[in-house]
């Protein structure tokens, strides 16, 4: 073999092998790349995950303090309610007494006025048959606009 064709070989051989390292190289700055690419997709992906927690969280937190707060509103209104009822319950059973010993001219016009006040008390109240329906409609329609999860298909499923 001659001198000319062993330097060549040789220089072959180096270069091959710094294309080899040069190539090594760029495949590593490549796949690099590419997991930088994926790791900040996951970062953007987890950050949109905590932000829509965020709102969920804060959307729950506003409807558990309102609820609250009707609640309370709805125990003073029932507290005031009751002290009424004592009230008329007591005012109740004064007119019983007084009726016992009353004329039939007084008992017939306190049936009378009886008779009308019942009459308001309907007239006044009768919207709450309404109103309770209008509740439970909105509760269904609650209840069935609800975004539900399906569940995961069966296995072997192809669907």
């Amino acid at each position: 073999m001659s001198l000319t064709l062993i330097t060549h070989l040789l220089a072959a051989g180096v270069t091959a092998a710094a294309v080899w390292v040069f190539q090594d190289a760029r495949m590593d700055a490549a796949v690099a790349e590419v997991r930088l690419e994926q790791s900040n997709e996951r970062m953007r992906a987890v950050a949109s995950a905590r932000a829509d927690e965020r709102a969920i969280t804060k959307t729950y937190v506003e409807a558990l303090n309102a609820a609250r707060t009707r609640e309370t509103l709805l125990r003073t209104e029932i507290d005031h309610l009751r002290h009424v009822s004592d009230g008329l319950r007591d005012q109740n059973a004064d007119a019983a007494r007084r009726l016992a010993a009353a004329p039939p001219a007084a008992v017939l016009e306190y049936a009378t006025a009886l008779g009308v006040v019942f009459e308001d008390c309907r007239a006044a109240y009768g919207w709450m048959v309404e109103k309770a329906d209008g509740h439970a409609g909105d509760v269904r329609t609650h209840r069935e606009a609800w975004p539900v999860i399906p569940p995961p298909p069966a296995a072997g499923s192809t669907h």
